[in-house]
């Protein structure tokens, strides 16, 4: 054999030996990304036995990945953005409003890329139909979740069918194993990877041009749990009414992505509706439904105070303890709810009226909270002087090393 064929069987032989890491990013916006973006990067930085793949479907998600591998002083990353076919893609808008069509298209129509890994990292759960539904049976897969909420829908039967499971903390171990859903699989408690992506961005960005007190709206998509939609109008025309606070409205991005939003965990529908263009003009009030700041923990920095129902961000918030209180808007008998933990950090409202003056009520009182706000904070995220996303990394690294792979399933 000549040396030229016997360096490119050895080629193809190490690549065949070679663990294939994919890591998808594949939601309709970012707000998943930095959940496991830092993972990557530091798997590759630290685990060159491994070929890591960072698989997006958006360009917005491929310039994302690309601005942190700068970051991690990374510049030479292999990044692939996934396409479909053109009819697929004439089929995208219309239902992409009422449907996760892309996300599910993407898996379908990468079958043969998906089928060369030998592990795939998500932070989500629908990457499973690659094995449940489309034939890729010996892909292993990796569970980073995103966000480390107390949502119902974050502890269901799909939490389960992980190989490995990367928790931000004890209270994820502890739910995941109460639900019964730890058995046939491997889990690692890392604590936060986003902390570690957004770890230098500036502590309190000054985002009003006055000295109030600025609140964080937050509320979240899911019909069966949001304030949006029964007190979001007149939570917005408090502030706008307000001489007192600084409004940022900042709801879950995926609020107004959609015409119609409905809740899988508890089926209901609704409509977000409109957002009158008064609150978007007034000079102490901020509106985003769905920039990147939405994302990166601008607004959960840049706050004095969280007013929320069911989003994850409030843990995001409470890195810093600080007042906040949440709108029971579907009458929920929470107190013994472990769904809603997080609503111990704060009052409970039943409603949005006298909206300021709860909130004065609120910053009066914070002492009462703060001690309750630090335990919830060190339940959910188990943080070290080792970078979280270097121990999912680890984890990864050293889960890997203990499998047999076979690329022949598919």
């Amino acid at each position: 054999m000549s040396a030229k064929k016997t360096a490119a069987a050895t080629k193809a032989a190490a690549s065949e030996t070679t663990v294939r890491c994919g890591f998808l990013f594949n939601h309709d916006h970012l707000h998943q990304v930095a959940h496991s973006a830092p993972i990557a990067l530091e798997l590759i930085r630290h685990a060159p036995e491994m070929q890591v793949l960072l698989l997006v479907s958006s360009q917005a998600q491929f310039d994302y990945l690309q601005r942190a591998a700068q970051q991690y002083l990374l510049p030479r990353c292999d990044i692939r953005l996934l396409r479909l076919p053109a009819w697929l893609r004439l089929l995208q808008g219309p239902l992409d409003r009422v449907l996760p069509f892309t996300r599910i298209a993407v898996l379908l129509a990468n079958r043969s890329l998906f089928r060369s890994l030998d592990l795939l990292v998500v932070p989500e759960k629908t990457s499973l139909l690659l094995r449940s539904h489309f034939g890729l049976k010996h892909l292993k897969f990796v569970h980073t979740r995103h966000g480390a909420g107390d949502r119902e829908i974050g502890f269901d039967r799909a939490s389960g069918k992980f190989d490995l499971v990367l928790m931000s903390g004890m209270k994820i171990r502890d739910r995941l194993e109460t639900a019964g859903l730890l058995r046939n699989s491997r889990h690692a408690i890392i604590g936060y990877a986003k902390f570690d992506l957004h770890a230098n961005t500036e502590a309190r960005p000054r985002l009003f041009n006055n000295d109030r007190p600025t609140v964080l709206y937050n509320p979240h998509c899911s019909p069966h749990l949001s304030s949006w939609y029964r007190d979001g109008q007149q939570v917005l025309e408090a502030f706008y009414q307000s001489g007192k606070y600084n409004l940022i409205f900042a709801p879950h991005v995926m609020l107004f992505k959609k015409s119609v939003q409905v809740s899988l965990d508890c089926l209901s529908l609704d409509t977000p509706g409109d957002i009158p263009a008064r609150y978007r003009h007034c000079p102490h009030m901020l509106i985003d439904t769905g920039s990147e700041k939405s994302c990166d923990m601008s607004y959960t920095q840049a706050a004095d105070f969280y007013l929320g129902d069911a989003s994850s961000q409030i843990y995001e918030f409470l890195h810093r303890p600080r007042p906040c209180a949440f709108l029971n808007s579907h009458s929920a008998s929470w107190s013994d709810d472990d769904n809603y933990r997080h609503w111990k950090a704060g009052p409970v409202l039943d409603d949005a009226t006298h909206l300021e003056a709860a909130i004065d009520a609120a910053f009066a009182s914070h002492s009462y909270y703060r001690d309750t706000q630090k335990d919830l904070f060190n339940y959910s995220f188990d943080l070290t002087d080792k970078p979280s996303s270097l121990r999912g990394a680890e984890a990864i690294a050293e889960f890997a090393a203990t499998q047999q792979f076979s690329r022949s399933g598919g």
